[in-house]
């Protein structure tokens, strides 16, 4: 088994204003994933995240640690959450997220042991 993390971007809009329809579909998508992955292998963690504009930026500048609010970079999309997962492999990895909403832009990166 391998780990893998899947980040998921994609274009702010405001939750309040989906119909139900749309809850249900989001929901009944992020479930369809959980079952694929319990079935094939494992999720190790996973979490939504605060919008881009409650990140704080850390960066070494000339010696000196500068910590800014907001994001890294202004970007149209923003990572909203990520998911931590064991598959057998990256096909795998990618049929499971296939099954995730279709407005996500999905970036999968094995988990690398720097041990």
């Amino acid at each position: 088994m391998r780990r893998y993390l899947v980040l998921i971007a994609y274009e702010p809009w405001d939750w309040s204003t989906a119909t139900e329809e749309q809850r249900d579909a989001f929901f009944a998508q992020h479930g369809a994933f959980s079952a694929f992955v319990a079935e094939h292998g494992r999720e190790i963690a996973s979490a939504a995240l605060g919008d881009a504009e409650t990140a704080t930026t850390v960066r070494h500048v000339d010696g000196q640690v500068v910590v800014t609010d907001g994001p890294f970079a202004e970007t149209a999309e923003m990572i909203g959450g990520y998911y931590e997962l064991e598959l057998p492999d990256l096909d795998t990895a990618i049929a499971a997220v296939s099954l995730l909403p279709p407005s996500y832009s999905l970036e999968i990166r094995p988990v690398v042991d720097v041990a």
